[in-house]
Order: C-alpha cells, then structure tokens, then sequence
C-alpha cells in the first residue's frame, strides 16, 4: 500500500501523507479564515505543530506575546502583513518571518486571498486555536462568515487566560508599517525577531539537493528548523532504468537515512517528489508519490529515501531538530547561485557520512 492519505493526522506518531487543503480544520468566528492542522503534538512527541491556513481579509486578532513557545509565518499566497516586534512589514509569496518568545505580534491577513504555513513549538499549542474555534467543513474558507472576531475572541481568551500562551496587549503602540532593509536578506543570531525576504539567505548544494534555510535549529534553542529542499530528476535520468538503479543514482546515493529522533514534515509546493519506506521496500511494496499541495510526514526511527521524480521539485521541510536540511548544510557547499544548475555535482559520501555520524543519523545502504 505505501503511505497512507489522511484527511486528517492520525492518532499516532507514525507516518502519512495529508491531501490539499485538507488536516485538521478549524476556524475561529468572524475570522473569514482556516487553520489546516497537518501534524501537532501526537504526531511529533510533543515537538511541533505544522499547519496552512488561509483567509480573506478580515481583522487581525490583536497583539499578543508567548512566554515560551516559537511562531513562524512563511507566505505561499497572496499578502499579510505582520507587526513582529520594533518592525512591521507587508510580506508577500516566500517571504519569512520568525517571531520568538516574549515578542509581541499581530499577524493581519490582506485581501482578496491569502494562504500561509505556519509553525508552532511546542506542539501542544495548537489547543488554543482548538480551543477557541469551530471545526470548518467549508471547501476554501468562510469568506461571508460576519461574526465579530473579537468580542467572540477576547471572551473566551480571558475565560482561559491561565491555561494557554497567549498574553494579549490592549494599549499597546504598535511600530508603523516599514520598507523592507537590506540586511532582511541574511538569518540573524539565535532568538532574534526577524523577516527574510523571498528567495534570499544562504543556499547549500549536496549532490544536487539544495537546501534553503528560512531558519536553522541554532536560531532556536534547536526546537526545529524549516527550509526550501529542491532538485531535480534530470539529475538521476537512468534513460529508462530500473527503479533500483535511479534509487541508487539519486540524492545521497540512493542511501537511507533514519533520524532517530526527529519527525519530518514535507509539504511539496512544486513537482513530484518519491519517498520509500525500508519497511515498505522490505514487505515489497514500491515508492510513494507525494504531489503539489500534498504533505507528507516521516515519523522519527524510520528510514527513509527520496527521489526528485519531476524537471523542478520543491518542497518547504519541517523538522522539531536538526533534519535533512542539517545534512544538505554540514555535508554540502555554499552555493552562490539562485536556482538549481544544470549539472549536478556529485555527493561527497565520505563527507555525507562523517556528517551523519556526527548528528547521530543513520545512513545505510
């Protein structure tokens, strides 16, 4: 069978692949949005939440701050504006913003239509919005949903103060709507506020994966780490070969890898991306397409390879701790250019195991 395709995430660390705008789908009244749970606390020990969401315009829910947990706002549609701190900004489709505890923001979202991936850590903070929403069995969002937001909101937030992170600013003075600087185009020092522009940051080149950041687990406590994976299958062409030897001539030789600790979360934007389980290959079962619009999670203690089956694949990574993107960073190069070259050089698998080792991967034939 492969992996199996849920509507929404299974009551269990394990793995899975969650349609378009499917997951666990809740909207708060008057919001005209949906938040789309993909993998929270059951999913990945406690670690981390992963979910779209997606709205037309409306109010924003008010400025508020978390004593402990981590949030993150990555764009894929349309436009948002974010107060994140001293800074406020317009983001729009790639950009990124991470907003790290006991920093005050206000995410509002801007017409006619925008869509966003968010991330939460730790896991459990989802409760709130289960906690202070409605399931949602509409097709997009309700966009004619006039409810007031917040006199719906602000009730029940202070009927529960005490039992999440939420601490919401009544009088504060929020920073004015800012051009975007030149120096949003770099990942700062750990637990600092900030945005990165689209297409900007580092890149790393590993045997034609490359891997970019938008934020690595040194920037946060190592709690998780989120990045662009792409490639491409023109790479591997086999001219018709076996699905064993493109196995063997794809990204990291065709290796497995198994994070004994960290839970993957693959949300393919662009093209077609493979995936084999060793248990499936073990029980006879073949490679697992995983579409655009699709995501697919990896529990953690599985191998895993992966196969770019399409001219251009991307997909945005979401691990609770150092996952492949570590690997493509530690183990690859710097790579200068924006996007992906016409040959590929080749994996240092020396290099890819040395790495490995030291982050406690396994790496198998």
């Amino acid at each position: 069978m492969g992996i199996p395709v849920h509507s929404v995430p299974p009551e269990a660390r394990t793995n899975y692949i969650i349609d378009q705008l499917e997951g666990e789908r809740l909207t708060i009244p008057g919001s005209k949005g949906v938040f789309r749970i993909l993998a929270s606390s059951k999913q990945t020990n406690g670690g981390i939440a992963v979910f779209s969401s997606g709205a037309v315009l409306s109010d924003a829910p008010g400025f508020h701050w978390h004593a402990e947990a981590h949030d993150v706002f990555l764009v894929t549609k349309g436009y948002l504006k974010l107060w994140n701190g001293d800074k406020c900004r317009i983001m729009g489709p790639g950009d990124f913003a991470y907003v790290p505890p006991k920093v005050i923001h206000n995410p509002e979202m801007l017409g006619p239509h925008t869509e966003t991936m968010g991330l939460v850590a730790p896991g459990d903070w989802v409760d709130f919005f289960r906690y202070v929403a409605e399931s949602y069995g509409g097709v997009i969002v309700p966009e004619n949903d006039d409810r007031d937001l917040r006199a719906l909101l602000i009730p029940k937030v202070m009927a529960a103060k005490d039992r999440f992170d939420v601490h919401f600013e009544r009088d504060y003075r929020p920073p004015a709507v800012g051009d975007w600087l030149e120096t949003e185009n770099a990942l700062p020092g750990p637990l600092e506020p900030y945005f990165l522009r689209a297409n900007t940051g580092p890149r790393w080149m590993l045997g034609g994966v490359m891997s970019r950041p938008f934020i690595t687990a040194e920037q946060c406590a190592g709690k998780f780490a989120i990045s662009s994976i792409e490639s491409s299958n023109q790479y591997y062409n086999t001219a018709g070969g076996s699905e064993a030897e493109a196995a063997a001539a794809g990204p990291f030789g065709g290796r497995w890898l198994t994070f004994p600790t960290v839970d993957h979360c693959f949300s393919v934007m662009e093209g077609l991306l493979r995936v084999q389980l060793r248990d499936d290959e073990a029980a006879g079962q073949g490679w697992t397409d995983v579409r655009e619009g699709q995501t697919l999670v990896i529990a953690a203690g599985q191998a895993f390879r992966l196969r770019f089956a399409s001219r251009y694949v991307r997909a945005i990574t979401f691990t609770n701790g150092a996952g492949i993107e570590t690997v493509v960073h530690r183990a690859g190069q710097p790579y200068a250019n924006f996007v992906l070259p016409e040959e590929a050089a080749a994996c240092d698998v020396q290099k890819l195991e040395v790495v490995c080792g030291e982050l406690g991967v396994q790496l198998a034939a």
